[in-house]
């Protein structure tokens, strides 16, 4: 089975899981490392996820994979159930839309004024640009950047 066919039969185990504790699929990964493998679902909810709520998600993600027929992952792999973290990247539209008002970082394939990356905060979002507010020394000032020259974005913790 392949990876995107493995991703694809979790995402459709897990997602009536979080449905029912209002909990959103951030990502799940399917990974080999050294010799094993790694299943990886990212979890989320507004206010953040907690040790308990990826606990919760991963004894019945678990219990709901060893009943699958045919098993969508034949060989031995480990299940880890976590948040995406504080600097969790930006992937998908409604990522994007989640960060707005939030402090972000962007690197850019080429630079704009000299620098290829930016923080600050995230004022709007479209579907081709996206706005921030950042500082400049003392000074505060916006950049509206092309989303197609964004290489990288994440949300930032501010110092």
């Amino acid at each position: 089975m392949s990876t995107k066919d493995v991703i694809q039969a979790v995402t459709g185990l897990v997602q009536p899981i979080l449905d029912q504790y209002n909990f959103y699929l951030f990502d799940i990964e399917f990974v080999k490392e050294g010799h094993s493998w790694y299943l990886r679902v990212y979890i989320d909810k507004d206010g953040g996820i907690t040790l308990e709520d990826c606990v919760t998600v991963s004894d019945q993600l678990s219990e709901a994979l060893d009943n699958c027929d045919p098993d969508p992952i034949p060989q031995a792999y480990f299940l880890e159930v976590s948040s995406p973290g504080a600097e969790r990247p930006l992937k998908r539209e409604e990522d994007y839309q989640r960060a707005i008002g939030q402090y972000v970082h962007i690197s850019l394939y080429q630079a704009i004024d000299g620098k290829k990356a930016y923080e600050g905060d995230l004022q709007s979002v479209t579907p081709d640009e996206l706005t921030i507010d950042y500082l400049d020394k003392t000074r505060h000032k916006t950049l509206t950047v092309q989303r197609k020259l964004i290489a990288k974005a994440r949300l930032a913790v501010k110092i």
